[in-house]
């Protein structure tokens, strides 16, 4: 897949979950139809970005989770309007399966494109009543979120989990303060390179209150569509990744 380096990505099957004691409800807001969830009269939001699986479940569940931690409204838009990457597209081993991701990723899901929706909806939230903004993102969209995060951003804080397409030059942009949590999966080169910048960004607070935690004992798509909660260990993480994720959150909107 040409435009994404990370391979576990490229090779790690989604997992379903049984999941399905949904919080909150959809909504239709910039012309997205985007789930909802956690108090309606809060002042504070936080916009989720999905992976290249879309809504699944496990991303569903972990927006009602950071709902009910941080008190905060919490919206996972549909960037791709109901035609995300299929499940069974991964691995891409086939021809007809590489071409159908790298379509995927010059066309509906570029990232610079995506990253121009992802602002105008966070100032569309703000233009609705909220006071503060967060955003946070997995794989695909742990680059969109990221790429958000610099200069003229409506966002107070953002977050990747186990992101994809890593890259130190949008940690130099930031002007916000980042919460990094790669799994085991991403390029270690990548990561520190990402680190350092993270730490040399002059912008008031991006070194000082951002945070990172490492999950090396974890496969790419842990949190997010790749997530088997059935296994002890993946759940522990899952539950862990949330809880810094809403403490994050709590600290900065």
């Amino acid at each position: 897949m040409s435009a994404n380096t990370n391979k576990a990505c490229c090779t790690i099957p989604p997992v379903k979950s049984n999941y399905s004691d949904f919080k909150g409800s959809y909504e239709t807001i910039e012309g997205l139809n985007t789930y909802v969830t956690g108090d309606a009269s809060s002042k504070k939001a936080i916009v989720a970005t999905q992976d290249i699986f879309g809504q699944q479940p496990q991303t569903k569940q972990a927006a009602d989770i950071v709902a009910a931690a941080t008190g905060a409204r919490v919206y996972l838009p549909d960037y791709f309007h109901g035609k995300p990457i299929p499940l069974d597209a991964y691995p891409p081993d086939t021809k007809e399966k590489e071409e159908l991701i790298n379509n995927f990723f010059g066309g509906v899901a570029a990232p610079p494109k995506n990253k121009e929706i992802l602002v105008n909806f966070g100032k569309t939230l703000k233009s609705r009543g909220a006071t503060s903004v967060g955003a946070y993102g997995y794989c695909w969209g742990g680059k969109v979120t990221v790429l958000a995060g610099n200069s003229g951003t409506p966002f107070s804080a953002i977050s990747q989990i186990h992101p994809a397409m890593i890259s130190a030059n949008d940690a130099s942009s930031l002007t916000i303060p980042v919460a990094n949590f790669p799994s085991g999966d991403e390029e270690q080169d990548d990561i520190d390179a990402f680190q350092k910048a993270v730490k040399e960004n002059d912008n008031a607070g991006v070194s000082e209150e951002s945070v990172f935690k490492h999950f090396k004992g974890m496969h790419h798509g842990w949190a997010a569509a790749r997530a088997d909660l059935e296994k002890e260990d993946n759940k522990k993480a899952y539950e862990e990744v949330y809880g810094l994720l809403a403490d994050f959150f709590n600290k900065h909107l």
